[in-house]
């Protein structure tokens, strides 16, 4: 399966250049589920590459990383918002599309929930310590907060978590109007949405929280493994 990756400039030993990385914590989360990682770093958006790129895999995690470009959703940039990666927001649109298009399983984590819900029309906070009061989804200096998130009866997150579980966030966004066709399927005490689905046969699911980060607990990775599997299965059967 795909995951989207980062494009950034990186230091290592005497090397200082942009490069494509990825925390090694999402795609252990895949290949300890059993899957098998590919890394989809950003470049140019074209409909051959994403098309080529997407018909030769099973699934798409769109991963973590720096906060959209809010023109993307109608707004002005909120001074704590992110510098622009208008390279990877265009990259990880066009992919999902075509995720979505061809019925491609997809989990989100944290600002892949975010990239699902403003691909479908919706929006966001951009900074939730003014909506809040307080900076309890994202403590800083790396330190990944451990919040209890209540899932929706009957959504697909709780037929895999259950009623409730503790997540690991590190966000200063959410989810703002709900994008089209798309469900809450978890809130947090504070009622910030934690997770949205999209109903229907195929796989769509994002958490706002980083599961990478507890792979003690690897239900969601076994999950989009899972439908990885069965899309391939369903693919084949199809010739």
């Amino acid at each position: 399966m795909g995951l989207t990756s980062y494009l950034e400039r990186v230091r290592t030993g005497i090397w200082d250049m942009p490069a494509g990385y990825l925390p090694a914590d999402y795609f252990q989360g895949v290949v300890m589920a059993g899957g098998a990682a590919v890394l989809l770093p950003p470049q140019p958006a074209e409909p051959q590459t994403v098309g080529s790129i997407l018909d030769g895999l099973h699934a798409l995690v769109i991963t973590g990383g720096y906060d959209l470009d809010p023109a993307g959703y109608g707004q002005r940039p909120h001074p704590s918002t992110d510098r622009p990666r208008a390279d990877r927001d265009a990259w990880e649109f066009a992919l999902l599309r075509g995720a979505l298009d061809r019925g491609l399983p997809v989990l989100g984590i944290c600002r892949g929930a975010q990239v699902l819900n403003v691909a479908l029309g919706g929006t966001l906070h951009q900074h939730l310590p003014d909506v809040l009061g307080h900076d309890g989804h994202r403590a800083g200096n790396g330190v990944f907060t451990k919040l209890p998130v209540r899932t929706v009866a009957g959504s697909r997150l709780a037929a895999l978590v259950g009623e409730s579980t503790a997540a690991l966030c590190y966000h200063h966004q959410a989810i703002d109007k709900v994008g089209e066709g798309l469900v809450v399927s978890a809130r947090d005490s504070d009622g910030v949405v934690e997770a949205l689905e999209l109903p229907g046969d195929s796989f769509v699911l994002a958490v706002q929280w980083h599961p990478e980060q507890s792979l003690d607990d690897m239900r969601l990775f076994a999950a989009i493994v899972d439908a990885a599997r069965s899309y391939a299965t369903a693919r084949a059967e199809r010739g």
